[in-house]
């Protein structure tokens, strides 16, 4: 991989097609697919893991937890890169850097080992969200950009739900042939992608001499700035926060909640916390996405009303999965939760392009990861933590769905920047 990517100089050209914006798309599912499924496979091999490396639950919970926390904390500066350098370098310096960490993880022997590399892994996996959300957003202006994300945001659910191929490999083969297979897959993909990856020309160019615009130079002082002076920003960050501390705390132990509570084996119980889940998730995003699209036409808080709603059927259908004794009941709260919940995942890219300048959208986005992150972190470590009190794994899947209802209120009171001439 080359070092720090060039200040971008762009060709002047049309505004990108309809078929090379999607192919965009196309391309970044997959992308996005491994970057959450090597992020999230590692629950659903615990067993595995904890029998090869000894180390107590608050110890496991500090692997995710520690991802998060360095993940979030270098988000908004990764999010920096992508609007002050070229998108798509980014992207494929990201994606090459964790697939290499992802097959040296394999060879981890110790807890200082493993915790080590899963700290390097968010640092390489935490430029390619703010820098695929911005390039999505480049190349889909107003009219498809719900469906756009929404359909990359499928990607995130499908990594989730291959999640549960980790537990697999890791049953019938070794959690450390899981990391090196996936890892290598990925990086074969990285090498692919060099060759067809490239960035959309972005309004706001200067023009220089001829055949070519230079982007101008984005200052991390003026985009915190113009972010924080933005009411509807500050609301949507205090909104990710609960958001994704709820997530955070069901993609982390739900397989180890569902493992025990209907006794599964470790493949099952992983498939089940995020095949359905994640299935429905898919669904709810391609629907989210042309819903919010078609009623941002006649109403320009369509994409905050498709949240509210999917947050508001998200959280009892969520409740359903923590209380029943049923495994299939479970299962239809836990498919529910994941199709309502995907219609505010669709549109947390489309809100915050209706609450900030353009020019910041990646930082913006790197500051939601930093929300997200550092909130899972703390909550699954605590999680862990009370569990190694006896506190049972339900009470923190409750709380994740009351933090789910905290976001309805939050969210309605977000209304959209004024653009300025």
């Amino acid at each position: 991989m080359s070092g720090m990517p060039r200040p971008l100089v762009r060709s002047v050209t049309s505004p990108p097609g309809r078929f090379r914006a999607w192919l965009v798309v196309g391309l970044l599912f997959l992308v996005v697919c491994s970057n959450f499924l090597t992020r999230y496979m590692l629950p659903t091999m615990r067993g595995s893991i904890v029998q090869s490396i000894p180390m107590t639950d608050a110890q496991f919970g500090l692997l995710s937890s520690c991802f998060l926390w360095v993940y979030g904390l270098a988000s908004p500066f990764a999010g920096f890169l992508a609007d002050r350098y070229s998108r798509s370098r980014v992207i494929l310096c990201s994606l090459l850097a964790w697939s290499i960490i992802t097959w040296l993880t394999s060879y981890a022997t110790t807890f200082g080992q493993f915790l080590t590399m899963r700290m390097l892994m968010a640092l390489s996996e935490v430029a390619y969200v703010p820098a695929g959300m911005a390039l999505i957003a480049d190349y889909h202006p107003g009219a498809t950009r719900a469906r756009a994300t929404g359909l990359h945001q499928a990607g995130i659910s499908a990594g989730a739900m291959l999640g549960g191929l980790g537990g697999w490999l890791a049953q019938w083969h070794s959690w450390r042939y899981a990391f090196a297979t996936i890892g290598l897959a990925s990086l074969g993909y990285g090498i692919v992608l060099v060759f067809f990856l490239r960035d959309a020309p972005r309004a706001g160019a200067v023009p220089t001499s001829g055949t070519t615009l230079v982007e101008p130079h984005a200052r991390l002082s003026a985009s915190l700035r113009s972010l924080f002076s933005s009411p509807s920003f500050i609301l949507l960050l205090l909104t990710i926060c609960f958001l994704g501390g709820s997530a955070w705390v069901i993609l982390g132990w739900l397989p180890t909640f569902l493992a025990e509570t209907f006794r599964l084996g470790q493949g099952a119980a992983g498939f089940s916390a995020t095949g359905y889940l994640s299935a429905a998730g898919i669904l709810g995003l391609i629907v989210a996405g042309i819903w919010s699209d078609r009623w941002s036409r006649r109403n320009e808080r369509a994409r905050v009303f498709v949240s509210v709603i999917g947050l508001t059927l998200a959280a009892p259908a969520l409740l359903l999965a923590a209380m029943t004794s049923s495994l299939w009941l479970a299962i239809v709260g836990l498919m529910l939760c994941g199709f309502m919940r995907a219609l505010s995942d669709a549109n947390v890219m489309p809100i915050l392009c209706l609450t900030v300048d353009p020019r910041y959208r990646a930082t913006g986005y790197g500051l939601l990861n930093l929300a997200s992150t550092f909130t899972g972190g703390v909550l699954i470590y605590a999680a862990g933590a009370l569990r190694d009190h006896r506190v049972p794994l339900r009470q923190a899947i409750i709380g994740a769905a009351a933090a789910q209802l905290c976001c309805v209120a939050l969210l309605l009171l977000i209304k959209p920047l004024r653009t300025r001439s």
